[in-house]
């Protein structure tokens, strides 16, 4: 074989090396978000254990209160992390980030009672919290720019579908631990230590996954941008890839910014809310909400590595602009027919799914695609968490707001301006497939 043909071969095919690095990073990354989406399956049954006694509402409302506090962190672990990457390594960033995270899931496992120890119960709850939060910030960045470099040039979307692929899939899984205890156990059990025993095994997981994450090899691309880093020290710039990131690439931090936009603002809405919101405005039963939500996730999450193959074909702007622009259109229809009943609602969550297959497939890919290897992960990180915090995390509240004040009927125009917003990004932005990582 020449030198010619077995470049092209490596070009186009993933090696042993990185459908191993894509196991690692995908289940490190779903056993993570098992770690961080156990606390809300199971914070109704937890929250009275770490506040005084005789007010459930409120000890239920605090422990939600320190839920939003993981979401201040993420944008601190992402830019702690995300530099502690791009300078020791993607492989010692994601070590650290599922370690963080299932230490602090132990931690809320194993912790004393209000009634035993009194106000440090929620104070050890809150600071577990903050260290699942600041792990999950870093994760992101690390994960994606360790599959995408891991991945053959030709199948780098692929592998980057990966990264939320094993989001989702980690989702499921807290959502089934939660299933499997609260069905197999008495409430009183569950109440007592139950929920104790879904924290446990979530953080099992984690080391289970911390032993397969050291057990892979950085990326080529890591040993690019430690040259570069060397280089920069020995001239006397130690300025650490977070501030580089800002000063030498603003242009890919505003890309991000805007990429993630459209995508979390929509994601969270149909993912995360729309069971909430059509039992909430049009009547239908939670029971059959949530179940229309689980099919399409399971759609979802079926067809997103064929949808990376996709843009690995065609490309990232046509894939994303389908994505905005489908949403664009879709926006009015689906909340006009969501009252319909199950049926209605599920082929509202499955179309919206598969519209959300264009952002999740390549929200990795592209993002690493904008960056540098000595700022990539920082740079994928940071302002994606920024993003996330101002529009992903608020979708709920905002729609919630919406409704409680009499303007659900006009819903859709607050998705249909972020697909506006996201269309707008996707069509003016360069496409990257293909471009040279490093």
């Amino acid at each position: 074989m020449t030198t010619t043909a077995r470049d092209t071969v490596h070009a186009t095919k993933l090696s042993r090396k990185g459908k191993k690095a894509i196991v690692a990073g995908s289940i490190g990354n779903a056993v993570e978000w098992v770690d961080w989406a156990v606390y809300t399956t199971f914070s109704s049954i937890f929250a009275h254990h770490f506040f005084p006694a005789g007010n459930e509402a409120a000890a239920l409302l605090s422990t939600l209160a320190i839920f939003a506090v993981g979401f201040v962190m993420r944008p601190v672990g992402a830019a702690v992390m995300g530099a502690f990457a791009d300078r020791h390594g993607r492989k010692k960033g994601l070590v650290l980030t599922i370690a963080l995270m299932a230490g602090a899931t132990l931690v809320i496992g194993l912790s004393p009672t209000y009634a035993q120890i009194g106000i440090i119960a929620p104070a050890l709850l809150v600071l577990a919290r903050m260290v699942q939060g600041f792990a999950a910030g870093g994760e992101f960045g690390s994960s994606s720019a360790f599959l995408v470099e891991s991945a053959a040039p030709t199948r780098r979307a692929f592998a980057g579908s990966w990264q939320q692929v094993s989001v989702g899939g980690g989702v499921l899984i807290a959502s089934g631990i939660g299933a499997l205890i609260t069905g197999a156990l008495p409430e009183d059990a569950v109440d007592s230590w139950g929920w104790r025993l879904a924290f446990v095994l979530a953080a099992s997981l984690g080391f289970v996954g911390l032993w397969l994450r050291r057990s892979v090899e950085d990326t080529e691309s890591f040993q690019v941008a430690a040259d570069r880093n060397a280089a920069n020290q020995a001239a006397g710039d130690h300025k650490s890839s977070f501030f580089r990131m800002f000063k030498e690439h603003p242009a890919a931090v505003a890309r991000v910014f805007g990429i993630t936009i459209a995508g979390t603002l929509l994601y969270y809405m149909w993912v995360s809310y729309m069971p909430t919101y059509a039992a909430v405005t049009t009547g239908i039963p939670l029971s059959e909400a949530l179940l229309a939500n689980v099919i399409a996730m399971i759609v979802f999450l079926v067809l997103l590595p064929f949808a990376g193959i996709l843009s690995d074909r065609i490309g990232r702007k046509p894939t994303m602009a389908a994505f905005a622009g489908g949403f664009l259109i879709f926006a009015w229809p689906a909340f006009q027919i969501i009252g319909g009943g199950f049926w209605s609602l599920l082929l509202v969550e499955l179309v919206g799914i598969v519209l959300l297959l264009g952002y999740s497939a390549n929200c990795a890919v592209i993002m690493a695609e904008q960056f540098p290897p000595e700022v990539r992960a920082s740079g994928i990180g940071v302002p994606y968490a920024i993003a996330v915090a101002l529009f992903g995390g608020t979708a709920p509240y905002v729609t919630t707001w919406m409704n409680t004040v009499g303007l659900s009927g006009w819903v859709w125009v607050y998705a249909s301006a972020a697909a506006a917003i996201g269309l707008v990004v996707y069509l003016t932005m360069p496409e990257t497939k293909g471009k040279v990582l490093d």
